[in-house]
């Protein structure tokens, strides 16, 4: 079983493809992962950690 590696989506993307990526590797609805990361945006918990995701998550082309 081929194991699966995080990365940024590039075909299912809105703004950085983070929770598209984490839907590919967790096998869950892109959307259901959009619509609990903007309730912890908007909670104020995650603005940082989403930023953090996106320069430190590589994009699906720089892995490959």
């Amino acid at each position: 079983m081929a194991k699966k590696r995080l990365y940024r989506s590039e075909s299912d993307r809105m703004i950085a493809g983070i929770c598209g990526g984490i839907a590919e590797v967790y096998d869950f609805d892109p959307t259901l992962i959009r619509l609990v990361t903007i309730v912890l945006i908007f909670s104020g918990l995650s603005p940082l950690l989403y930023l953090l995701a996106w320069i430190i998550i590589p994009s699906e082309s720089e892995i490959g």
